[in-house]
This record gives structure tokens, C-alpha cells and sequence, in this order.
């Protein structure tokens, strides 16, 4: 399973939680079964993600053997990485990183429902997205690559190396498939 980020201990919320913590209540409840639909968001525009595994723990090919039901992406214990899944959309799409063994982009996974509860937890603060593989990288993507590209630096992976789930920009999306021999026009919109 995905690598768990454990949130620094002087980045801990602040105060009392908000009533706003009610609010999603519903929302949880709405979403005990979550979406599969292959649409992008309502926005009808795809975003870009990037979801960090260790290979010996859950690699590419784990998911790949997922098939079309694909997995949740559970195990995440950090609170800006599950903000991220939460803001995501079905059919939104991202970069399967091989982390702490080949330290690489392998593979473009697609989420395929939408936030809910992460069953590895009885903790309701955590929730998870499920994602499913579509696409292989044909040139796995190093990081020692996305590091060397100037048009890279602000990428996450980068700037934000310890965190499991980050946003991709479209700029970066093309760039690093670019890279890897991607063609983005042949992965479903």
C-alpha cells in the first residue's frame, strides 16, 4: 500500500475543530459507496496528481493486477495529502512514483472513486481515493531527471519530496510525459 506520511508534529491544527467537521458528516455518509463513474470532474477538465508507493510494499504492477476496480489508495496519515485526495475528481489522472527503491515515474494511474473513509483506520479524519492503472510510462522518469529539469523545479516532487499525494500542474503533466515517452494523446480524456 501507499507510503504512510506521518504529519510533523509542530504541524498539528491549531484550536478546536471547526463546526465545519459536521458539515462533511453527510458527505461521508453519501459516499459509502463510492463513485466508479470514468468522467472527469465537473469542471469536465482532468487534474493531475502524483501518488507516491514503495515498490515492496505496493508497486505499479500490484496495481496493474487491480485491473479495472483498481485500490483504495489507503494508509495515508498526513493531513495535506489527504486534503489533496479529497479536492479530486473520477477521472482524474496521475503519476504512479516507485518511492525509496528506483525512486521513479512508472506508470499513470486514474482515480476511480471519489474521497471516502480509509477502511485500514476506525479514525474518520482519514479518508482515501481509489485509483486504477491505465498507462505505463515506457521510460520510467527519475527523480535525478525531474530534479535536472529546470522547467521542474517547482514540482512538488521536488520542493515537496516527503509528501505521498501532490498536485501536477498541466505544465508539468506534459513535461514529464514528455519525458517518459508518454503519449498523452493516446490516454483517455
Amino acid at each position: 500500500m501507499p507510503e504512510t506520511s506521518k504529519m510533523p508534529s509542530n504541524k498539528k491544527p491549531a484550536g478546536k475543530p471547526k463546526p465545519a467537521a459536521k458539515k462533511a458528516a453527510p458527505k461521508k455518509a453519501a459516499q459509502a459507496k463510492p463513485k466508479t463513474s470514468p468522467a472527469a470532474g465537473p469542471s469536465g477538465r482532468t487534474k493531475y496528481w502524483l501518488f507516491k508507493s514503495e515498490p515492496d510494499k505496493f508497486s505499479w504492477e500490484d496495481l496493474k493486477a487491480k485491473g479495472k476496480a483498481g485500490e483504495q489508495w489507503d494508509g495515508v496519515r498526513n493531513y495535506l495529502a489527504r486534503n489533496n485526495m479529497r479536492a479530486m475528481q473520477i477521472g482524474d489522472l496521475g503519476f504512479f512514483y516507485h518511492s525509496n527503491a528506483g525512486k521513479d515515474i512508472v506508470g499513470i494511474c486514474e482515480v476511480c472513486a471519489l474521497a471516502h473513509h480509509d477502511t485500514t483506520t476506525d479514525d474518520e479524519r482519514w479518508e482515501c481515493v481509489d485509483v486504477r492503472a491505465v498507462a505505463e510510462v515506457p521510460k520510467p522518469v527519475t527523480l535525478a531527471e525531474v530534479k535536472a529539469n529546470d522547467a521542474l523545479a517547482a514540482m512538488a516532487l521536488v520542493t515537496s519530496m516527503r509528501l505521498s499525494v501532490q498536485p501536477v500542474t498541466d505544465e508539468e503533466w506534459k513535461i514529464v510525459c514528455k519525458m517518459g515517452g508518454v503519449d498523452v494523446k493516446s490516454i483517455r480524456k
